[in-house]
């Protein structure tokens, strides 16, 4: 454990030296008509970095009317203008990353290097729909009747609404909303209640950008009443959610009433599945980049590790290895190569999981709680852990886990591999090292996820879909796929004289 004495003496960048934030509605920065505020902790020292409004009711619903009233000279824009805004949007994030990487470690808790990343990503998502504006294509559909022409066009779905989580809280507002302003659609977005200053920086660029007043806007606060709010305004046609798979089942039975088109994107237990002919060496650093990565606090990160039962005792020699040399501490150190969990909730998640693994029989190799005397703590710090021979009915291989362990299971056939990772009623990630190119393509195939990685530890990319199947939820985002989802089709057809 690194040692720490950071605790954000100064001001953080973009948000004008202040500890009170304002939430930004139809081109205004305002606060709550009650003077509410929601208190933002650095998890890494525990200390409050600033407040943002606690909104409600009325300013989901003033941020609806801000929205509504752009609506229409935003979405006659041609694709072209639309794309000069969001370029120099883009731009602005990419010349402020690390002004943005600082107020993502501050509220997350990643290495800095790790928030320069989810930043530099951000602002390539928001260029990429840039681009993509002026790609919103139709089609021309040959008709069966020599006096007739048909043909498909793609029209901006109206108000879209996003509510995103605290793991990537820049880069999933980025990519939600780059693609529904590509579109042609205007915005209202909810971040996570533990990370809104990052949702309140994107609003101050696409500001600075000179975006249209009531095209973008963000507010803070009570997620159940703003989500309900929104969800119960027919001016808002689209919902994109990122979350929990329990709060996304809430929001479809909210949605069922009025049926504006929700996208989710929820929980995952990802297989990782490792054969006898893989790098063994490259398999273990995948698991040093995308479980270590942001204590593995991501939806798609490795839940569940399969290694062969012919290298599994070799494999987790080298797996124990990787994971003692991690450095742990706060993110804003240099040297840092992994911060804490997100606040006490996760930890305490985390420690009774781990708790019943090995009450049921896991053997832990190494990790794990808080190194040190409880009287030092200075945040929710989880030494990275590895389990092996847990139960397949734990929570933490059966539910998504959001901690640095690493549970490792053995086979011995590919079809029961298969079918063991296809157990899990999730489906958004599942990766698979082998040097076998046919066994690669079976498993691709075979596995039941909205994306996989063949020797790949980070297959998500700004210019392909990423979402889930089964309770992952439905709906894509990133790639051509991801405008598409904030646009309506409307066949025209003619007919001849």
């Amino acid at each position: 454990m690194i040692a720490d004495s950071a605790r954000h003496s100064k001001p953080l960048p973009l948000l004008e030296g202040e500890r009170q934030h304002r939430m930004y509605i139809g081109g205004e920065w305002v606060a709550t008509a009650g003077d509410r505020w929601l208190a933002v902790l650095d998890p890494a020292v525990l200390t409050v970095i600033g407040e943002a409004p606690d909104g409600g009711q009325g300013e989901a619903r003033s941020a609806v009317d801000a929205a509504a009233a752009a609506f229409s000279e935003w979405a006659s824009l041609a694709g072209r203008e639309r794309a000069r805004y969001l370029l120099r949007l883009g731009e602005r994030m990419r010349e402020s990353s690390d002004d943005l990487a600082q107020i993502i470690t501050a509220e997350v808790g990643k290495p800095l290097r790790q928030a320069r990343d989810e930043a530099r990503s951000a602002a390539a998502f928001v260029s990429w729909y840039g681009e993509e504006a002026k790609r919103a294509y139709g089609t021309v559909i040959p008709s069966a009747q020599r006096d007739k022409r048909v043909w498909v066009v793609r029209q901006p779905a109206g108000v879209a609404a996003a509510i995103t989580p605290w793991n990537f809280p820049l880069g999933l507002i980025a990519r939600k909303v780059g693609a529904a302003l590509a579109a042609g659609c205007t915005v209202v977005v909810k971040p996570a209640p533990e990370t809104p200053l990052s949702g309140l920086a994107f609003a101050r660029l696409a500001e600075d950008a000179g975006l249209p007043p009531g095209v973008l806007n963000v507010i803070t606060g009570d997620a159940a009443t703003i989500a309900q709010t929104w969800l119960a305004d027919p001016r808002v046609r689209r919902l994109s959610f990122t979350g929990s798979t329990a709060v996304g089942r809430l929001l479809v039975r909210a949605a069922a009433e009025r049926l504006p088109r929700v996208s989710l994107e929820l929980g995952g237990s990802a297989p990782y599945v490792v054969f006898p002919d893989a790098d063994l060496d490259k398999a273990v650093d995948g698991l040093s980049r995308g479980k270590i990565r942001n204590a593995g606090q991501v939806c798609a990160a490795p839940n569940r590790i399969y290694v062969h039962e012919s290298i599994a005792d070799e494999f987790v020699g080298k797996l124990r290895a990787m994971v003692d040399r991690v450095r742990v501490g706060n993110g804003v150190h240099p040297e840092s190569q992994m911060g804490p969990l997100i606040n006490e909730e996760g930890y305490r998640k985390v420690e009774e999981m781990v708790a019943e693994a090995t009450r049921r029989g896991a053997e832990v190799h190494t990790g794990g709680t808080w190194v040190g005397e409880p009287e030092t703590r200075t945040g929710w710090f989880w030494r990275p852990q590895v389990l092996v021979g847990a139960p397949e009915d734990c929570a933490i291989l059966r539910e998504e886990a959001f901690g640095p362990v690493l549970s490792v299971l053995r086979f011995s056939e590919e079809a029961e591999v298969v079918e063991r990772a296809n157990r899990s009623p999730y489906g958004l990630g599942a990766y698979v090292f082998t040097r076998d190119l046919n066994r690669a393509v079976r498993m691709a195939e075979a596995l039941d996820a909205g994306i996989v990685g063949i020797n790949d530890p980070l297959p998500a990319a700004v210019e392909a879909p990423f979402g889930g199947l089964k309770e992952s939820g439905y709906g894509r985002e990133g790639g051509a796929e991801g405008l598409a989802e904030f646009t309506e089709e409307k066949t025209v057809s003619l007919q001849l004289d």
